[in-house]
Protein backbone atom coordinates (compact mmCIF):
# COMPACT_ATOMS: atom_id res chain seq x y z
CA UNK A 1 0.00 0.00 0.00
CA UNK A 2 2.95 2.11 0.89
CA UNK A 3 4.94 1.52 -1.87
CA UNK A 4 1.64 2.19 -4.40
CA UNK A 5 0.91 5.73 -2.29
CA UNK A 6 4.77 6.71 -2.82
CA UNK A 7 4.97 5.89 -6.56
CA UNK A 8 1.77 7.86 -7.39
CA UNK A 9 3.16 11.16 -5.11
CA UNK A 10 6.29 10.64 -6.71
CA UNK A 11 5.15 10.40 -11.12
CA UNK A 12 2.27 12.91 -10.09
CA UNK A 13 3.79 16.29 -11.21
CA UNK A 14 3.02 19.16 -8.74
CA UNK A 15 1.10 21.92 -9.40
CA UNK A 16 1.56 24.96 -12.20
CA UNK A 17 2.83 27.87 -10.89
CA UNK A 18 0.35 30.59 -11.11
CA UNK A 19 1.01 33.65 -13.66
CA UNK A 20 1.60 37.09 -11.81
CA UNK A 21 -1.44 39.58 -12.80
CA UNK A 22 -1.26 42.56 -14.54
CA UNK A 23 -2.53 45.69 -13.13
CA UNK A 24 -2.97 48.18 -15.90
CA UNK A 25 -6.30 48.33 -16.33
CA UNK A 26 -7.02 46.34 -18.96
CA UNK A 27 -10.08 44.22 -19.27
CA UNK A 28 -10.24 40.90 -17.86
CA UNK A 29 -7.01 41.77 -15.31
CA UNK A 30 -7.24 43.02 -11.91
CA UNK A 31 -7.00 46.55 -11.32
CA UNK A 32 -5.18 48.37 -8.43
CA UNK A 33 -7.41 50.83 -7.53
CA UNK A 34 -5.86 52.91 -4.90
CA UNK A 35 -2.26 52.49 -2.81
CA UNK A 36 -1.97 50.19 -0.35
CA UNK A 37 -2.06 51.92 2.96
CA UNK A 38 1.05 52.34 5.15
CA UNK A 39 2.44 49.74 7.61
CA UNK A 40 0.39 47.03 5.71
CA UNK A 41 2.51 43.95 5.39
CA UNK A 42 1.40 41.43 3.06
CA UNK A 43 3.83 38.47 3.85
CA UNK A 44 1.55 36.37 5.97
CA UNK A 45 -2.04 37.66 5.13
CA UNK A 46 -5.53 36.23 6.87
CA UNK A 47 -8.36 37.10 4.29
CA UNK A 48 -12.15 37.53 5.08
CA UNK A 49 -14.59 36.44 2.73
CA UNK A 50 -17.89 39.25 2.61
CA UNK A 51 -20.60 37.79 0.79
CA UNK A 52 -22.77 41.02 0.06
CA UNK A 53 -25.73 39.31 -2.17
CA UNK A 54 -23.88 37.66 -4.74
CA UNK A 55 -25.13 34.75 -6.68
CA UNK A 56 -22.79 32.68 -5.36
CA UNK A 57 -20.74 32.33 -8.58
CA UNK A 58 -17.70 33.83 -7.16
CA UNK A 59 -18.35 32.16 -3.99
CA UNK A 60 -18.04 29.07 -5.16
CA UNK A 61 -14.54 30.00 -7.33
CA UNK A 62 -13.37 31.56 -3.63
CA UNK A 63 -13.61 28.13 -1.80
CA UNK A 64 -11.72 26.44 -4.58
CA UNK A 65 -8.82 28.34 -3.47
CA UNK A 66 -8.04 26.12 -1.05
CA UNK A 67 -8.41 22.96 -2.39
CA UNK A 68 -5.47 20.79 -3.63
CA UNK A 69 -5.06 21.88 -6.86
CA UNK A 70 -4.77 25.69 -6.11
CA UNK A 71 -3.49 25.40 -2.09
CA UNK A 72 -3.54 29.32 -1.86
CA UNK A 73 -1.87 28.87 1.76
CA UNK A 74 1.41 27.63 0.01
CA UNK A 75 1.72 31.18 -0.91
CA UNK A 76 1.25 32.49 2.90
CA UNK A 77 -2.91 33.59 2.39
CA UNK A 78 -5.53 31.80 4.55
CA UNK A 79 -9.31 32.47 5.35
CA UNK A 80 -10.49 33.83 9.16
CA UNK A 81 -13.51 33.55 10.62
CA UNK A 82 -13.41 37.16 12.14
CA UNK A 83 -12.53 39.82 10.86
CA UNK A 84 -10.73 41.01 14.42
CA UNK A 85 -8.17 38.50 12.95
CA UNK A 86 -8.27 39.57 8.98
CA UNK A 87 -5.43 41.79 7.16
CA UNK A 88 -7.74 41.86 4.15
CA UNK A 89 -11.61 41.64 3.09
CA UNK A 90 -12.94 40.14 -0.18
CA UNK A 91 -15.69 41.16 -1.10
CA UNK A 92 -18.09 39.81 -3.36
CA UNK A 93 -21.71 40.27 -4.80
CA UNK A 94 -23.24 43.35 -5.43
CA UNK A 95 -23.82 45.31 -1.78
CA UNK A 96 -27.78 44.90 -1.43
CA UNK A 97 -29.63 47.41 0.73
CA UNK A 98 -30.00 44.77 3.16
CA UNK A 99 -25.97 44.23 3.37
CA UNK A 100 -24.95 47.41 3.29
CA UNK A 101 -24.76 48.15 7.28
CA UNK A 102 -23.38 44.30 7.48
CA UNK A 103 -20.07 45.30 5.25
CA UNK A 104 -19.78 48.75 6.73
CA UNK A 105 -19.69 46.51 10.09
CA UNK A 106 -17.08 44.34 9.01
CA UNK A 107 -15.08 46.98 7.27
CA UNK A 108 -14.96 48.64 10.64
CA UNK A 109 -14.12 45.21 12.94
CA UNK A 110 -11.17 44.97 11.00
CA UNK A 111 -7.77 46.32 12.04
CA UNK A 112 -6.01 48.80 10.83
CA UNK A 113 -4.05 48.89 8.41
CA UNK A 114 -6.52 46.69 6.25
CA UNK A 115 -7.16 45.71 2.45
CA UNK A 116 -10.20 45.78 0.44
CA UNK A 117 -10.36 43.74 -2.39
CA UNK A 118 -13.85 43.39 -4.86
CA UNK A 119 -14.01 40.25 -6.45
CA UNK A 120 -16.11 39.87 -9.42
CA UNK A 121 -18.06 41.93 -11.95
CA UNK A 122 -20.43 42.43 -9.06
CA UNK A 123 -18.28 43.86 -6.71
CA UNK A 124 -16.45 45.84 -9.21
CA UNK A 125 -19.82 48.05 -9.57
CA UNK A 126 -20.65 45.75 -12.81
CA UNK A 127 -22.34 43.27 -13.20
CA UNK A 128 -26.11 41.24 -14.09
CA UNK A 129 -27.65 42.91 -10.67
CA UNK A 130 -26.19 46.27 -11.14
CA UNK A 131 -28.70 49.05 -11.23
CA UNK A 132 -31.36 46.88 -9.90
CA UNK A 133 -34.29 48.10 -7.31
CA UNK A 134 -32.71 46.13 -4.16
CA UNK A 135 -29.04 46.61 -5.52
CA UNK A 136 -26.32 48.80 -5.06
CA UNK A 137 -23.37 49.63 -7.86
CA UNK A 138 -20.85 47.80 -6.19
CA UNK A 139 -18.59 48.01 -2.95
CA UNK A 140 -16.31 50.90 -3.56
CA UNK A 141 -19.28 53.21 -2.50
CA UNK A 142 -19.67 51.87 0.48
CA UNK A 143 -16.14 50.84 1.61
CA UNK A 144 -12.47 52.03 0.05
CA UNK A 145 -11.40 49.10 -2.45
CA UNK A 146 -7.85 49.09 -2.78
CA UNK A 147 -7.83 45.82 -5.66
CA UNK A 148 -10.54 44.75 -8.18
CA UNK A 149 -10.64 41.50 -9.82
CA UNK A 150 -12.83 41.55 -12.58
CA UNK A 151 -14.96 38.35 -13.70
CA UNK A 152 -18.32 36.74 -13.99
CA UNK A 153 -16.89 34.54 -12.10
CA UNK A 154 -12.95 35.17 -11.96
CA UNK A 155 -11.32 32.21 -12.00
CA UNK A 156 -9.08 31.12 -9.09
CA UNK A 157 -5.91 31.11 -10.66
CA UNK A 158 -6.81 34.71 -11.85
CA UNK A 159 -7.86 35.75 -7.96
CA UNK A 160 -4.31 34.14 -7.14
CA UNK A 161 -2.46 35.81 -9.22
CA UNK A 162 -4.10 39.04 -8.41
CA UNK A 163 -3.42 38.61 -4.69
CA UNK A 164 0.04 37.75 -5.07
CA UNK A 165 0.42 40.25 -7.19
CA UNK A 166 -0.98 42.41 -4.33
CA UNK A 167 1.67 40.88 -2.07
CA UNK A 168 4.88 42.28 -3.84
Amino acid sequence: MFRLLWHHLAKTPPSPPIAAAQTDGHAGEAVLVRPLPDGWCGTSVHMRHVDCGSCNGCDWELSALLNPVYDIQRYGLDFVASPRHADLLLVTGSVTRHLQEALTMTYEATPDPKVVVAVGDCACGAGPFSGAYACGTGAEDHVPVHLKIPGCPPSPAMIIAALRALLK
